[in-house]
């Protein structure tokens, strides 16, 4: 089993541009799979996005709560992708991870892929003091879930899978403007706040230092040999 992934830092960039790059590395990851290659080339990308708003293949245009022409006044990007989950957003302070792997390689499911990704961003999180937490009722990682008036959500996953091959990831709210998520319902929930760890901690976080917290992550609990590229 080969657990080498390419780890490339895409900085900032917008959403489509992150996408269609993501598209052409899944496409040929599953035809090197396809074509049974021994050397197949996996990925880990971290980047921000410019301000856009996403909507996943299950979710309602309904949560998106102003027009596409106000997303424009306000030079919001909108895009319906291939993901699972309703709608989110992305923006500046915003660490935004995009694993391109082979399940199989990792020998695990989906589940416990979704399982490993949450991990991932409460070990980020553990160092600074903030308790992010697990809702089985609700993919990402969460604050107080069980407390209806205090649960907040810190970081949204929706991903991808085709042939036990993923893309898209999980987005972790770190010095996040947190004002462009009162035009949406967030991953569809009206009952639920968002947070960032900048808002947990009352100040401004180091971006690069949570960026290396996440990656030495990744490496730890899935077993990844990185290359950075």
């Amino acid at each position: 089993m080969s657990r080498k992934v390419i780890f490339e830092d895409l900085g900032r960039i917008r959403y489509k541009e992150a996408w269609d790059y993501q598209a052409k590395l899944f496409a040929e990851l599953i035809r090197a799979k396809q074509e049974q290659k021994k050397e197949k080339e996996q990925y880990l990308l971290f980047c921000e996005h410019e301000h856009v708003y996403t909507l996943g293949k299950s979710g309602d245009r309904q949560n998106l709560l102003i027009t596409r022409q106000v997303c424009e006044s306000r030079q919001i990007d909108l895009h319906e992708i291939d993901r699972g989950g309703d709608i989110t957003y992305h923006g500046p302070g915003q660490l935004v991870a995009y694993p391109i792997i082979d399940l199989e390689e990792f020998g695990i499911g989906i589940k416990r892929y979704i399982d490993l990704l949450e991990d991932v961003v409460i070990e980020t999180l553990r160092p600074y003091g903030i308790r992010g937490v697990k809702d089985e009722k609700a993919m990402g990682v969460w604050i107080d879930p069980d407390d209806p008036q205090r649960a907040r959500k810190i970081c949204a996953i929706g991903v991808r899978a085709s042939r036990f091959v993923t893309m898209h990831g999980l987005a972790l709210n770190i010095n996040s403007d947190l004002a462009y998520f009162n035009f949406i319902n967030p991953c569809g929930f009206t009952d639920r706040g968002v947070t960032s760890m900048q808002k947990e901690l009352g100040r401004e976080v180091d971006f690069k230092e949570v960026s290396e917290g996440m990656k030495h992550a990744f490496q730890e609990l899935f077993g990844m040999e990185l290359t950075v590229r």
